[in-house]
């Protein structure tokens, strides 16, 4: 297989893929393009924040991924990410480490796009977000609390905000709604 079967390969992924250096994005498939609703000359030489729905999560998860990626040298979650018109969608996203001593110097990321089966229907805060989806990884209050650095109280109160932005009665209403939208 010579370079032109291996760039072949790379833009027909059934999946959007993105090669990073340092948080920049060097080179993306048609597919991230078409997930995010920008070209690829607006996306290459950009920060993943211009992906993100705020810098605060941009920031928040890249600190908390670099340890796993020293760890195992690849990381993959569910989380919420922004298309270019501003719509906030649900996204499965997993990458690998080219260098795990220095994580983020260069990678390679996959995303899917959950939006056609996890639709997202209530306005959430940077935090909501971010208990919303280890909710749906099935954790505790007291295990993100500690993967986010906050009180399992503090998780508690965000969880109870998610229960009445939903309407929903129980934890596992909760999620059964966050998985349906």
């Amino acid at each position: 297989m010579d370079i032109a079967d291996y760039r072949l390969a790379f833009e027909m992924a059934p999946v959007g893929l993105v090669i990073s250096s340092n948080r920049i994005m060097v080179d993306c498939n048609r597919h991230v393009c078409e997930m995010f609703g920008a070209s690829r000359e607006l996306l290459i030489g950009q920060s993943f924040r211009v992906l993100y729905p705020s810098a605060d999560e941009y920031e928040r998860l890249g600190k908390r991924m670099e340890p796993i990626l020293n760890a195992k040298g690849h990381y993959a979650d569910n989380r919420l990410m922004k298309r270019a018109c501003g719509e906030i969608f649900w996204c499965h996203v997993s990458g690998r480490a080219l260098n795990r001593e220095d994580p983020h110097s260069s990678g390679i990321w996959a995303f899917e796009d959950l939006s056609a089966h996890r639709p997202v229907r209530a306005e959430l805060t940077a935090r909501e977000r971010e208990v919303a989806a280890r909710l749906l990884d099935g954790m505790t209050s007291k295990e993100i609390g500690r993967a986010l650095d906050i009180s399992h109280r503090t998780v508690e109160i965000y969880r109870a905000r998610l229960m009445r932005k939903y309407g929903a009665s129980t934890a596992a209403d909760l999620v059964q709604k966050l998985l349906v939208g």
